[in-house]
């Protein structure tokens, strides 16, 4: 078992590495291993795992930028002028009470912060002091009707090619304890570069799925028919879609 989850953690640190990352995501054996721990990792850690928290001494104040550009269409650059004042969180899907939530309205919600580790699927981690809205509670107030299993967020930015970032957790996952939309980053409201104006914080998971720039949060019972139907932008790429650490 320990092998197994070593291999898995191993594979998924070396996915996002340059030469290797290209080697790998093109090696079937490779995917196949990835495959087949990934329903081990989520149950033995994804329903357990608690991220560390650390001390205000261990914040990195400079935390460094990834990910894709952030967004420049009319839109966004709107929000921005606005600062944010008419920015809306569409929440919706399998739920009895869909809703639209103002950044006043989701502070509503409820509060946390939380400093914890940001690990890069290439290789580099930052610690961070992250406060937002607890993804329970605003899952609690639009109630994932008995048929909902999965949630996904869609976001502002793409990949210079048109196509949108999204990721997704399944509910257990997103009712995790530790799952923040996160508002505020080092003390300060998060700024355009870090995701802007709400962005998902995973903290048990690999970077990748702390999707930044959060336009819409969607229940659905199915990822089927969404992007590639793996899940996540990355995932339709071949990484993996629990990507616990």
């Amino acid at each position: 078992m320990k092998r197994r989850l070593f291999i898995a953690s191993s594979l998924s640190a070396l996915a996002g590495c340059g030469p290797i990352s290209a080697a790998l995501n093109d090696n079937d054996a490779v995917r196949r291993a990835l495959a087949s721990v990934e329903p081990l990792n989520h149950r033995l850690i994804g329903t357990r795992g608690v991220a560390r928290e650390y001390a205000e001494s261990d914040v990195d104040r400079h935390f460094r930028v990834n990910g894709f550009a952030t967004p420049s269409d009319s839109h966004y650059a709107d929000l921005l002028a606005s600062k944010f004042a008419r920015y809306r969180l569409i929440v919706d899907g399998a739920v009895d009470r869909p809703q639209t939530f103002s950044l006043s309205a989701l502070e509503r919600l409820g509060a946390r912060t939380q400093i914890t580790r940001h690990d890069c699927v290439e290789g580099w981690s930052a610690i961070g002091k992250w406060s937002g809205v607890p993804l329970p509670d605003v899952l609690d107030a639009v109630r994932p009707r008995s048929d909902a299993r999965y949630v996904v967020f869609r976001c502002m930015d793409n990949d210079g090619a048109g196509t949108l970032y999204y990721e997704s957790l399944d509910l257990q996952q997103a009712r995790h304890p530790q799952t923040l939309l996160a508002l505020r980053l080092n003390d300060a409201p998060l700024d355009p570069e870090h995701g802007a104006p709400v962005r998902l914080r995973v903290p048990t998971q690999l970077g990748y799925k702390s999707a930044k720039w959060i336009a819409r949060i969607e229940v659905v019972g199915s990822l089927a028919n969404i992007g590639g139907g793996h899940g996540g932008y990355w995932e339709d790429q071949g990484y993996e879609w629990y990507a616990g650490i």
